[in-house]
């Protein structure tokens, strides 16, 4: 637990209230709107140990969030549905969370509640990782030049390894964190792509294990205990945020052997996710947290990442992370370390704020409900209009674009440092930066379902 600071009276947080209490701001829907302060003050945040909470514990560690009279404590929790409950449950008032987890929510998969988004927190972030046996079986058919192999290392060349184990009889079982995490949807993506199918889930039936047809089985497994998992030979395999594939590197259990950024460019990672009757009852408290946290992300990708070494410090306290700090910087400050000794650069492994990554993208919720739908999280068939409906109930811009216009307001940020709010329509133009060549148009996402040869897809049911 971290506790919130106290300051000799109470000069700051009523000074703070003093220059933005009266600000008129425009609202998504072109009434005047006037920014209050604080409805609630004292209020508590939940975080997994992954180095993507970083604008929460940036937002903290700078004042940002006393700056907006906000007077928060951070808390660790053991796993993400404790985390969601604590949220649903009202025990926090609003956490780092997996992308995937407001909309499941939203819809009914696991435990129901409405729970939304203002903010996205990052791009890119995460890695699968093989151990070294398979690592070393894997290696006779990638690729190499002048002695490393080519990348991006594609799950082709962990086919004949599965094709091998599942000949033997043994199952070839691989971790990811929870199931509507987006290391689930990126494990399963890379898996597919490869002519690896990743298993079908069929809750209609009552089974939720995710492993109907599967080629590789893949199970939940916390992130701060993947390394020591794949170490005991439970699992070969897993896909988690950092530093827990960087942790593998250096302890010598296991290779990392491709980024998310890799296997979708600047693809959207975690989010801040509240209950809606939150937003609802603190709408001045929900505007102020999102501008702390948009001046977090900021601060954190500015000036070519110079902030980073410091941001590595903070997060390698045992409040925060808790991993060594050479560990975290391994991917945090602009590089990634494949095999030991082979680090490469890769500037964009974590994006805070560069490429509109807080927006939150009615298109990022819509690609998070097609992979719900192509593994079978969603039953049944939906109509685009569904996809688009669901998104726009739980991704909030209307929320963010309040938040940004009170920091240009504040002389704290440039118009220029967000999206054209009169021209934003929140869906991003079509993306094909993706492993496999497809192309994901958020507009369209049934045609986008139809494209991939392993997957629901129309009627299909598992």
């Amino acid at each position: 637990m971290i506790h919130q600071r106290t300051f000799p009276g109470l000069q700051r947080r009523f000074g703070a209230l003093a220059l933005t209490g009266l600000l008129t701001i425009l609202s998504p829907f072109g009434a005047a709107a006037e920014l209050g302060e604080p409805e609630k003050d004292e209020l508590r945040f939940g975080f997994i140990k992954l180095t993507d909470m970083a604008p929460l514990a940036v937002a903290y560690e700078n004042g940002y969030f006393e700056d907006e009279g906000l007077y928060v404590t951070l808390e660790a929790q053991a796993n993400w549905k404790v985390l969601l409950d604590g949220v649903i449950d009202g025990q926090l008032d609003g956490a780092h969370m997996l992308a995937g987890q407001p909309l499941a929510a939203t819809i009914g998969f696991g435990t129901k509640a409405h729970i939304v988004t203002p903010l996205s927190m990052d791009l890119n972030g995460n890695g699968i990782t093989v151990s070294n046996e398979v690592w070393e079986q894997m290696k006779a058919h990638v690729p190499m030049e002048n002695g490393r192999p080519v990348h991006p290392i594609k799950a082709d060349y962990l086919k004949p390894v599965v094709d091998k184990y599942r000949e033997q009889g043994k199952p070839f079982n691989m971790g990811m964190v929870f199931p509507v995490s987006t290391h689930n949807y990126e494990l399963r993506y890379w898996l597919a792509a490869g002519g690896i199918h990743p298993g079908y889930y069929a809750p209609a039936r009552g089974d939720i294990s995710g492993q109907i047809k599967a080629d590789a089985l893949l199970s939940v497994t916390p992130p701060p205990q993947m390394p020591a998992t794949l170490e005991a030979g439970t699992i070969f395999g897993y896909c988690v945020g950092e530093p827990w594939n960087q942790q593998a590197v250096f302890k010598g259990i296991g290779v990392p052997v491709i980024t998310d950024y890799e296997i979708w460019k600047n693809n959207p990672e975690k989010v801040f996710g509240m209950t809606e009757t939150f937003t609802e009852e603190y709408p001045n408290t929900t505007v102020r947290i999102v501008k702390a946290m948009l001046r977090a992300a900021k601060w954190l990708d500015e000036n070519n990442n110079a902030n980073r070494p410091v941001a590595v410090e903070i997060l390698s306290r045992p409040e925060y992370v808790g991993a060594d700090e050479e560990v975290i910087a391994n991917s945090m400050t602009g590089t990634f370390e494949y095999e030991r000794g082979d680090q490469r650069e890769v500037p964009d492994f974590n994006v805070f704020f560069r490429h509109h990554a807080t927006y939150p993208y009615y298109s990022d919720a819509v690609w998070y409900l097609t992979q719900m739908r192509r593994w079978g999280q969603i039953s049944a068939a939906k109509a685009d209009d569904w996809y688009f409906e669901t998104a726009k109930s739980v991704y909030r811009p209307d929320i963010y674009q309040q938040a940004a216009q009170a920091l240009i307001a504040d002389g704290l940020m440039a118009a220029s440092d967000f999206p054209n709010f009169a021209s934003e329509t929140g869906f991003r133009p079509p993306q094909d930066e993706f492993i496999d060549g497809m192309t994901f148009d958020g507009t369209r996402p049934n045609a986008y379902l139809e494209q991939f040869p392993i997957g629901l897809k129309g009627a299909e049911t598992p």
